[in-house]
């Protein structure tokens, strides 16, 4: 190759490198404390928080934006949106996008109980007859949508159905671990409503992107970095930022319907 072309060819690569340094990522997300939210107008959550620093250290920038979950899926089919963090994995999705092969957190479903009205569950036989608060859309795995011996009963948000159990209008309530946790927090009623101990069905939760051009090697990337990241003094400083909330950590679970197709 000629010395002109061969440095014209370096130039060029130079100029798309710096091209694709520049461009601005932009992630979508519902709000889902404590792990991706909005708090004045801030982003906020241990997911958000490991997931922005992961890109700073890869040096991508990134725009968020929060929204409904069914826009924020619709935005990355339709190429308005180069990814979503805290997504579950399956077959659909894996065909539609690219998953970082290290997750960035997990997902653990339980139930909550008004403390003036306990119940004994073990498993999912003892709800038999009960009404369960659900949010709309999630996937709380096969056993609990399909059983027939309780019946479930979808709000619009989290504060509504955590209303609903102390008015006594369902009788449970089921919600990640986390995210219960976190509203008992926020809403001042840790000493009125408690969680139980079965565990209804655990996930991972993710960043995905779109398959675009290099949004494969991306996802390598993130995956490498978040991989080093949790072994960091650093990232147990986040999770401990987030102990009052925090679930059993064990390996390395989406909301809503953010597991459906």
């Amino acid at each position: 190759m000629p010395t002109f072309v061969r440095l014209l060819t370096v130039l060029l690569l130079s100029c798309m490198s710096l091209l694709a340094r520049a461009e601005q990522l932009r992630i979508v997300s519902d709000p889902w404390a404590p792990y991706v939210y909005e708090e004045n107008g801030e982003a906020k959550g241990i997911d958000y928080e490991v997931t922005a620093e992961i890109f700073r250290r890869l040096g991508v920038d990134v725009r968020w934006e929060f929204m409904p979950w069914k826009r924020c899926m619709l935005m990355v089919e339709q190429g308005l949106a180069d990814g979503v963090i805290d997504i579950f994995q399956n077959e659909v999705r894996s065909a539609q996008l690219y998953y970082p092969s290290e997750p960035l957190s997990v997902v653990e479903f339980v139930l909550f109980q008004a403390n003036d009205r306990p119940h004994d569950v073990e498993s999912l036989d003892d709800l038999k007859d009960l009404t369960v608060g659900t949010s709309a859309g999630y996937d709380y795995g096969p056993d609990f949508l399909q059983s027939t011996l309780f019946r479930r009963e979808a709000a619009p948000t989290q504060e509504a159905n955590f209303g609903k159990l102390l008015r006594g209008r369902i009788d449970l309530l089921v919600t990640d671990r986390r995210v219960g946790r976190y509203m008992l927090d926020q809403l001042g009623l840790q000493d009125r409503i408690s969680e139980l101990p079965l565990v209804i069905s655990r996930q991972k939760q993710y960043l995905a992107v779109r398959r675009n051009a290099g949004m494969d090697l991306l996802a390598q990337r993130f995956a490498a970095e978040l991989r080093r990241f949790k072994q960091e003094p650093a990232y147990a400083e986040l999770q401990a930022r987030y102990g009052h909330v925090a679930a059993p950590f064990t390996e390395t679970v989406e909301q809503q319907e953010r597991s459906t197709p």
